[in-house]
């Protein structure tokens, strides 16, 4: 039902966008094992004998919201996402609105920040986010 809904979504430079991961799960996509190729061999065996299923609280230093993450995507948010490579210029344009999102805890941005933030067109964000195909899980979100 909800896939039929975000169907019938005409997106504007407004609507804002956030990685879906049921989405990867529909697709059989393994996002965890997506997010894990960014980790170095140290990180993911420190990992591995933690857990990255615990879950780990992240506040929003704007909204002052908690959203609850995997010690995955916390370790990326806290630690890679802050690296100077994490984001370059040679990075494609759908991994680094992937990226972004990611480093912002998933907390939804519209194209035009996603434009502002990568230095990028919002109009041409928008419509890559807004084609028939769903890139990197990347969707509108409903309200």
């Amino acid at each position: 039902m909800q896939a039929n809904r975000i169907r019938l979504v005409k997106p504007t430079l407004q609507t804002p966008f956030h990685i879906d991961f049921e989405w990867w799960k529909q697709n059989d996509r393994s996002w965890q094992v997506y997010l894990k190729s960014y980790l170095s061999e140290a990180d993911l065996e420190s990992l591995m004998s933690a857990g990255d299923e615990k879950m780990i609280d992240i506040v929003d230093q704007e909204t002052a919201e908690v959203h609850p993450v995997d010690a995955l995507q916390h370790l990326l948010i806290t630690q890679y996402a802050k690296r100077d490579d994490f984001i370059t210029e040679s990075t494609s344009v759908a991994e680094s609105i992937f990226r972004l999102l990611l480093a912002n805890g998933n907390i939804p941005l519209t194209a035009v920040e996603i434009g502002e933030k990568l230095g990028r067109d919002p109009k041409m964000v928008l419509q890559m986010l807004s084609g028939p195909r769903v890139t990197k899980g990347i969707r509108p979100m409903l309200q």
